[in-house]
């Protein structure tokens, strides 16, 4: 099978499941019915989804990501503040849900204890791509602590933004701008706490504990590696 059918294949089967999504969820019941509905040979269905609905979920939002990344890639940021810049990363991949009940269910299955290391995967996959689209180049433990501060911002404003009833969603952008402001306000303490001669020592042991760490070297590696 080529690249462009398999590609054709998992579309077709994931347009099918996004019908059914809303009264079943995310579940074989779903699965099935997705495979009935796009005429797709089980047997092949299963070997594109071996986890069946659950890997149709993860597709989903993987298709969110990439949508998220398009639209970054060809609009002209350069006159924001970075801090704006991250605030329209995460914009973008929330607008680029445009089935909110999808990523309600999807949220639903991924809190569950089975499927709960897979979610938080996502969204760590989802803040490490608006990071790296937008160039960051760190190598050292700040690699960790830009994605983990993220993915709280992030999955706070996913929340808010799925109870979210206001025109145009302006909440929710209200919302995740004092998110990132909250954020900033803590970059700035750790500088001040950087040049505070009593706090001074405390920051540098603390960094020098964090050292060996590096950012993964692929996307295999994401736990990365100490040396």
């Amino acid at each position: 099978m080529t690249q462009h059918q398999t590609e054709d294949l998992t579309q077709s089967l994931l347009d099918a499941a996004l019908m059914h999504v809303p009264f079943d969820g995310w579940s074989d019941a779903t699965f099935q019915a997705a495979i009935a509905d796009a005429g797709v040979d089980p047997v092949v269905a299963r070997a594109l989804f071996p986890r069946g609905a659950v890997d149709l979920a993860v597709a989903f939002h993987r298709q969110g990501d990439e949508a998220m990344m398009d639209r970054l890639r060809n609009t002209d940021l350069s006159d924001m503040r970075f801090r704006d810049r991250i605030a329209a990363a995460v914009r973008f991949r929330l607008e680029a849900a445009e089935d909110k009940e999808a990523v309600r269910r999807g949220m639903t299955l991924f809190s569950l204890p089975q499927h709960a290391p897979t979610g938080a995967r996502l969204v760590w996959e989802t803040t490490d791509k608006i990071w790296s689209t937008l160039g960051d180049s760190s190598e050292d433990y700040n690699w960790y602590s830009k994605r983990a501060t993220l993915s709280g911002v992030y999955g706070a404003t996913v929340l808010f933004w799925l109870g979210d009833d206001s025109p145009d969603h302006h909440a929710t952008w209200e919302f995740l701008d004092r998110r990132i402001d909250n954020v900033m306000q803590f970059e700035k303490v750790k500088g001040q706490m950087r040049s505070n001669p009593l706090s001074k020592p405390f920051v540098s042991m603390a960094e020098r504990l964090l050292s060996p760490l590096r950012a993964p070297q692929s996307t295999n590696d994401v736990p990365g590696r100490q040396q």
